[in-house]
């Protein structure tokens, strides 16, 4: 099995290329999602954000107020790189083990959904493939201010928080272009699906993993066969 980077840019249109990946089947997980999942009240994380951020980001029912957190974070780089300091390992603890899930229902290959995949940058060594759902910057800006109905001005500082979308471009292996209809997208997501699922990259990890089993396999033989008989 093998890693697929998903990327993208806020508003450029990964949602709509992940639902055409999911229609065909492909294993995909989503960083997003389990990033609202560690932030619940049982979650280590969750302390930790409160005591950083204090009780003013929280919700009636105690849960963060994403919106508020988003406000600070946005606005001050410092507290961003505090929050993904308190995020980032129990995310990735979490896409661990679904990894390993997906390994075992013997999927060839997972894709990981991860917003911020260039920006961080730790996790491109462990994908075989990097793809970035790419739009040109004046529709993406068009598409955030329509979306989250916000000014030209908190757009612009929205997107000016992530890495440009076409310095994006230049990292990735595949690039995925949503500036057009969604049909035109489509298309490219069902040549990428061809692409992947044509790729024997898959066979690499089960051979290592099958040579590591018949290895322990061999070894535990040899013990009992030497202390039963």
């Amino acid at each position: 099995m093998f890693l697929v980077g998903l990327s993208g840019g806020i508003a450029s249109g990964k949602s709509t290329v992940v639902a055409v990946l999911r229609e065909l089947g492909c294993a995909v997980i989503d960083a997003d999602v389990i990033a609202r999942e560690v932030v619940q009240p049982h979650f280590k994380a969750y302390r930790q954000i409160v005591h950083y951020f204090g009780t003013e980001i929280l919700l009636e029912n105690g849960e963060i107020n994403r919106e508020a957190l988003g406000n600070i974070i946005f606005s001050q780089p410092e507290k961003r790189q505090l929050l993904n300091s308190i995020t980032h390992p129990e995310i990735q603890k979490e896409m661990l083990k679904q990894i390993w899930k997906y390994f075992v229902l013997g999927y060839r290959y997972v894709i990981l959904d991860i917003p911020l995949l260039f920006e961080t940058n730790r996790l491109t060594k462990f994908m075989k493939y990097t793809v970035l759902v790419y739009c040109d910057p004046p529709t993406q800006l068009s598409r955030l201010m329509k979306r989250n109905r916000l000014s030209q001005a908190e757009a612009e500082a929205r997107i000016a928080s992530q890495l440009p979308l076409d310095e994006k471009r230049k990292l990735a292996s595949h690039v995925i272009d949503n500036s057009g209809d969604r049909e035109s997208t489509r298309r490219q997501v069902l040549k990428l699906h061809a692409c992947l699922e044509d790729s024997l990259d898959f066979l690499w990890a089960r051979l290592v993993v099958g040579t590591v089993v018949a290895g322990l396999g061999g070894l535990a033989y040899l013990l009992l066969r030497r202390f039963i008989f």
